[in-house]
């Protein structure tokens, strides 16, 4: 199997590496939640090119088409980006509700104390 032609595959796995790594390695709660998102995309694109077919036509368009596109795989990660951008949305949120409680959205500044009192 020729896995230099299959250029697309490693992007996604570049993309997912790039998330990951924002996840794990950066204590910024704004950017481990990109890192998420881009991780999820990646993932996305993944299912996405897997579901494929060459030559293939929407199974609506021509009653006797031989090779035609599963539309399941698309509408699972259309479903799949709506619950993403919800929980990023969430996620974002209380990234917010930290800084104002803490006073910082660095994760390794953030200790296990009560939060501040605001007056």
């Amino acid at each position: 199997m020729d896995w230099i032609g299959h250029y697309n595959y490693w992007i996604y796995v570049v993309l997912m590496m790039i998330g990951f790594y924002a996840v794990i390695a950066k204590p910024n709660l704004v950017k481990k939640v990109i890192g998420l998102g881009l991780f999820q995309t990646a993932a996305f694109l993944f299912y996405i090119s897997i579901g494929m077919v060459d030559d293939g036509t929407a199974p609506i368009v021509w009653g006797h088409a031989v090779r035609y596109s599963n539309p399941l795989p698309h509408v699972l990660i259309l479903t799949a980006i709506v619950v993403s951008v919800s929980t990023m949305a969430v996620a974002l949120a209380l990234v917010v509700a930290i800084h104002r409680a803490h006073g910082s959205i660095e994760s390794n500044l953030i200790d296990g104390s009560p939060p501040k009192k605001h007056e």
